[in-house]
């Protein structure tokens, strides 16, 4: 049973979580997309199905569509595992609520509490790096001017010293240096101007950042290319986005180490992603992974590695996922990451090309 008016269907379509209505006797009725891409069946099969058979929930939903019937109120039930059978379940909040005007028929919804958590943080990490960067950058530039006279003196002491002595000062310069190339990262961060969109094809921006790569900080990686042909063109600044990817192989190879390893870059077309914005629900079906077989982020910072100045890595800046974050949503895209022991997998998101457009190659200037 499908919405009764354009604007409830586009309503329907345009929810950015799981929702099903269900039937009286306890079968659906309809499914929306984001519930198509979260059980990955199309919404013809699941028609006319079962509630109950189609969907592995561990609650007691039964009693809770009679609580609701009964009592023609909304329902909320929290932390609860929901699968299918065939995929892992995934921690959701649930919610349950009678149809209005519509007797027996229920709305059941499903929030995905790993989505829920990575929105929520999403405003948090964005004003944090604002906050953060805008009083960095303007410490940055008078920073500078005094540890370049102090790198200066270190080297002109160096010439007259020798052993423990020349030590300390090459560390007094190798330690400046490094802050020079933090104030800089920042001052870079901070005058990011805003993206000059056209259409991209992904793959000719992947492929530059590849063999940018692999002649430089990956020359030891082996680089694999999963690539969806048919994948359709994304609406980016080329800069900016092949700026993004670099970073991503470069924070890959770095996990992998001395001792080499294996990056894998994966697109494919996914339409379960859809966030919610003030003009509306952005759709981005467009995903790009930058997989390594490294030893995984450190579970104290899997939570917070898109902040600035967040590092697993020693002399690490912290800068370089920030960075990544600022520019993907800037595009009004998502980066989100999954790691563990031997995979990690960088995810981004990226909407359609306008149809008007026509896509253009990018093949470096």
């Amino acid at each position: 049973m499908s919405p009764v008016s354009p604007f409830a269907d586009r309503l329907w379509a345009s929810l950015p979580v799981p929702a099903f209505l269900v039937d009286p006797g306890n079968l659906i009725a309809e499914v929306n997309p984001a519930a198509e891409g979260f059980l990955n069946t199309s919404a013809r099969s699941l028609r006319n199905q079962p509630v109950l058979d189609s969907i592995a929930i561990d609650a007691n939903l039964e009693d809770a569509f009679l609580r609701v019937r009964s009592r023609e109120g909304s329902l909320s039930i929290s932390d609860v595992d929901v699968g299918t059978g065939s995929q892992a379940p995934v921690l959701c909040n649930l919610q349950v609520a009678p149809m209005v005007g519509m007797p027996g028929f229920l709305l059941l919804i499903f929030e995905p509490r790993q989505l829920a958590d990575r929105l929520g943080r999403a405003h948090s990490v964005k004003t944090a790096a604002k906050s953060a960067i805008g009083m960095a950058e303007m410490l940055a530039h008078e920073i500078k001017n005094p540890l370049a006279g102090i790198t200066g003196a270190a080297q002109l002491l160096s010439m007259n010293l020798s052993g423990e002595d020349r030590e300390m000062t090459d560390l007094i310069v190798a330690e400046t240096r490094r802050i020079l190339k933090l104030l800089s990262q920042v001052e870079q961060f901070g005058n990011l101007s805003p993206p000059e969109r056209r259409v991209v094809n992904i793959h000719d921006l992947l492929d530059r950042a590849r063999k940018s790569a692999q002649v430089g900080f990956a020359a030891n990686m082996k680089v694999v290319e999963d690539y969806d042909p048919s994948l359709p063109p994304t609406y980016v600044d080329g800069d900016q986005m092949l700026q993004v990817f670099l970073n991503l192989l470069k924070n890959a190879a770095e996990a992998a180490g001395g001792g080499g390893g294996t990056i894998t870059i994966r697109t494919f077309y996914d339409l379960s992603l859809r966030l919610r914005r003030r003009d509306g629900t952005a759709i981005l079906p467009l995903q790009v992974e930058i997989i390594d077989d490294g030893p995984g982020l450190p579970p104290e910072l899997a939570d917070d590695v898109f902040e600035p100045f967040v590092s697993g890595r020693e002399n690490g800046t912290g800068l370089g996922l920030a960075l990544v974050s600022k520019i993907v949503s800037d595009h009004d895209g998502w980066v989100s990451v999954d790691s563990g022991p031997g995979h990690t997998v960088f995810r981004v998101s990226l909407p359609l090309a306008p149809k008007a457009e026509e896509p253009q190659h990018d093949h470096g200037r």
